[in-house]
């Protein structure tokens, strides 16, 4: 991989030109008084180090003639890795992770300016950590200040997502090799969970034994807070509270993926609690299902991002006119979206070091192409919650359908001949939902 993240500083480093980009670490974040959660470094940060500590600043100053790339770093302190736990250190950041130059991070007021003084412009992006954010705004000020002498200078801070962003959409075979595992382990689990649900387990069962799976095969645990929702909670699309006890005749609806070194997976199955759908359930459940795969099938390169989610909801509503709950001139249903109450989301989201990963969709009016080693969600729903309300000027739901949500989701990845559905492994037909426990 140590060639792999030199590779994206390099591409970086070309784009921002004879800009310096600026890039902080995350945070630690608080559990509750004293006590932090664990550690996880920020996505673009990592992409392009690989280190994996906080209280840390990666510098990149292509125009530098000697020190391009800089790291920031804590120094080595005996009394608190006693604590806290091992630190890399000021060297050992140059030694391992490539840095030209590194410095301990008490030291970054004095040492950033010579980074930034003879740049055109900052590359950083504005986030949560304000004191941060007005030490990169404060030096932006000063040097502006003195402009006017020195005829050199940054003169805008830009954020580095537009150039950093399409970077990571496409991923190496090293980072496909890390998702690859990261589906292999949640496949795992959910072919367990499908086995464990019968009527009488809690919500919370299923949950404990995957997140279980997660890190017993060397996850680094769920990547998201799993969805474990049976009955009329599968009508929560966020649902993570995990405490009800399931029934007989209810769906349940498991939305959970796996973290693996940093990379993602995101898998939804929809299945009966007990060994069969009811007719209702059944006949949802094979319009979702039929939906996702032609959504699938829309999932190429060169093609627009729009077309999977269009090809997804003209299924359903199509499937949902011919059931009666949805009525009149199906263009007219699609054009102003009287299809929401029942499928409101989105069809799917970029998969990567982030599980909603980032990456532009649409620029102005034109939706951007789908590219070869990107990778991608797709994950059409139905959901008719018991209180449903339906478009104005759209049927009443009768109540033999109220309480039923059924989401499925894959990841696919985009390859130059089609697409590859890396989670294929976990089973989503008919047959294989209604196998006994």
């Amino acid at each position: 991989m140590h060639s792999d993240y030199r590779q994206r500083r390099e591409q970086l480093m070309t784009k921002i030109g004879s800009g310096t980009a600026i890039f902080r670490s995350a945070p630690t974040s608080v559990m509750h008084n004293d006590v932090e959660y664990n550690f996880r470094q920020d996505s673009n940060f990592f992409y392009l180090t690989g280190f994996d500590e906080p209280d840390a600043v990666a510098v990149f100053a292509p125009h530098h003639e000697t020190q391009k790339f800089v790291l920031f770093v804590r120094p080595k302190d005996a009394d608190k890795e006693t604590w806290s736990g091992y630190r890399i250190g000021v060297e050992a950041a140059k030694e391992i992770y490539g840095a030209d130059e590194a410095y301990p991070i008490a030291e970054l007021d004095e040492k950033l300016p010579q980074y930034v003084e003879k740049a055109d412009r900052i590359y950083y992006h504005v986030g949560r950590d304000r004191t941060f954010n007005m030490t990169v705004l404060n030096l932006w000020q000063r040097l502006m200040s003195t402009y006017d002498k020195r005829g050199t200078g940054p003169i805008s801070i830009e954020d580095p997502g537009p150039i950093l962003h399409p970077l990571r959409q496409v991923k190496s075979a090293n980072e496909l090799e890390r998702m690859r595992k990261a589906v292999e382990i949640a496949a795992e689990a959910h072919n367990l969970a499908l086995d464990m649900r019968k009527p009488g387990r809690y919500e919370y069962e299923i949950q404990a034994e995957m997140e279980r799976l997660f890190r017993l095969r060397g996850g680094l645990g769920a990547a998201y807070p799993s969805i474990v929702a049976s009955g009329t909670n599968a009508c929560i699309l966020h649902y993570t509270e995990n405490r009800r006890q399931m029934q007989d005749g209810e769906l349940l609806l498991v939305d959970a993926g796996c973290s693996y070194d940093y990379y993602n997976s995101d898998i939804t199955r929809t299945y009966p609690v007990s060994s069969k759908f009811t007719e209702e359930q059944r006949i949802l459940y094979e319009l979702v299902l039929t939906a996702q795969l032609k959504a699938i099938e829309q999932v190429q390169t060169g093609n627009p991002w729009n077309l999977f989610h269009d090809a997804a909801v003209r299924t359903i509503v199509e499937g949902l006119m011919g059931l009666g709950l949805l009525q009149g001139d199906i263009e007219e249903i699609i054009k102003e979206k009287k299809y929401k109450p029942f499928f409101m989301h989105g069809t799917g989201h970029w998969l990567g070091l982030d599980v909603h990963d980032v990456g532009v969709r649409q620029i102005g009016e034109t939706w951007q192409p789908f590219q070869s080693g990107q990778v991608v969600t797709v994950e059409p729903g139905i959901y008719i919650r018991p209180d449903f309300k339906p478009f104005e000027g759209q049927p009443e739901v009768p109540d033999r359908w109220r309480g039923i949500g059924i989401r499925i989701e894959d990841d696919v990845l985009v390859t130059d001949t089609g697409n590859e559905v890396l989670t294929a492994a976990v089973p989503k037909a008919i047959e294989a939902m209604e196998r006994s426990g």
